[in-house]
């Protein structure tokens, strides 16, 4: 039988339009949050994050969808693990108000297989 291997996760993540509108301190408190999901996708068992990209230099505004404005490329176990670092958007609190992670930043996980090419 062969070996099971990780699944290969680019977490696309885009800040919507609710983080634009808040006023300075609300905007940091997403930060944190958003903060404590990244740390928390690292933490997860048997993920392995193999980098990163940010756009937020080149790109000005919401993200709706692709160009998306931060990635994280990582290899995970199972699409369980996948669904769980997915969940962080909707359960990590932003400050001590009711609002979550979801209301500011979306994500949407694209998921297939390290492309291995013979020589």
């Amino acid at each position: 039988m062969s070996e099971k291997k990780p699944l290969r996760v680019l977490f696309c993540m885009g800040i919507n339009q609710n983080f634009f509108d808040a006023p300075r301190e609300e905007q940091l408190e997403v930060w944190a949050a958003f903060g404590q999901m990244w740390n928390g996708i690292h933490d997860l068992p048997g993920v392995t994050v193999l980098g990163n990209m940010d756009d937020d230099q080149s790109m000005v505004g919401p993200s709706a969808g692709w160009p998306w404005t931060t990635y994280l490329l990582a290899d995970v176990p199972d699409i369980e693990t996948v669904h769980a670092a997915c969940n962080l958007f909707r359960s990590t609190p932003v400050g001590s108000g009711t609002y979550k992670l979801w209301r500011y930043a979306k994500v949407e996980a694209r998921v297939g297989r390290e492309l291995i090419i013979q020589r």
